[in-house]
């Protein structure tokens, strides 16, 4: 996996952008639709972004920082690829980045208040998603959030855009309940998960009612949530 995203580091958006061409969609959308909801979900457990210490597991290129950097207190960044983390830093400054081996994150115990990690999971190989879970847990604080964003593979669209894919030909898409099962066994606390994407959400108006229809599980992704 390491080699596969360091080979794609410089043309991560191009191949998306390939992949979901047929929707009319550009990466761009969803990532500034993401980046919204990161924000909302931050804003409903903490009170304030601006005092939250986050943590973004499988960064790759770093696409959505811009949009959130200014919004925390603090943004570190990780990923597999030293590659992509590399490609990452140099566009983006104010943010830690570090290259890390898949296995045991590199940082301290409780360091953050929440940790989110956007469509990683399902290039990890499903022996390590107990493993990928626990870190998780392990560094964030007592009370803080982890935040799971992943494909649906209820999503018809969802799966062709996978399977057009190069970098996804790896891909194993976990359903909400199985993310919900791995949050919960790696000892997070109301545990919940909601579908996005149902409809496009270009501002607060639309993102609230597209987090309503969540309920239906159709949306092209979910978010799953727990805290430590």
């Amino acid at each position: 996996m390491t080699a596969q995203f360091d080979t794609y580091a410089k043309t991560y958006a191009d191949e998306v952008n390939r992949s979901i061409a047929f929707m009319g969609l550009k990466v761009d959308f969803a990532t500034k639709v993401k980046a919204g909801f990161l924000l909302d979900l931050l804003a409903r457990h903490f009170g304030d972004p601006a005092k939250v210490r986050l943590l973004d597991i499988g960064c790759g290129t770093g696409g959505s920082h811009p949009l959130i950097k200014d919004k925390l207190a603090s943004l570190c960044a990780t990923d597999v690829s030293a590659a992509s983390v590399a490609q990452a830093a140099s566009t983006n400054t104010g943010i830690d980045y570090r290259a890390y081996d898949g296995t045991r994150l590199p940082y301290d115990d409780n360091q953050f208040d929440a940790a989110m990690t956007i469509c990683v999971m399902h290039h990890v190989p499903p022996p390590q998603w107990p493993g990928f879970a626990a870190e998780m847990k392990r560094i964030v604080r007592p009370g803080g959030l982890a935040l799971v964003f992943e494909h649906n593979p209820l999503n018809p669209l969802t799966r062709r855009a996978v399977s057009n894919c190069e970098f996804d030909a790896d891909a194993v898409l976990l359903g909400q309940r199985r993310t919900r099962a791995l949050l919960a066994g790696a000892g997070f606390a109301d545990v919940r998960s909601r579908a996005i994407l149902s409809i496009p959400s270009f501002g607060p108006r639309t993102r609230a009612l597209d987090f309503a229809l969540g309920r239906l599980s159709l949306g092209a992704q979910y978010v799953a949530s727990g805290t430590a």
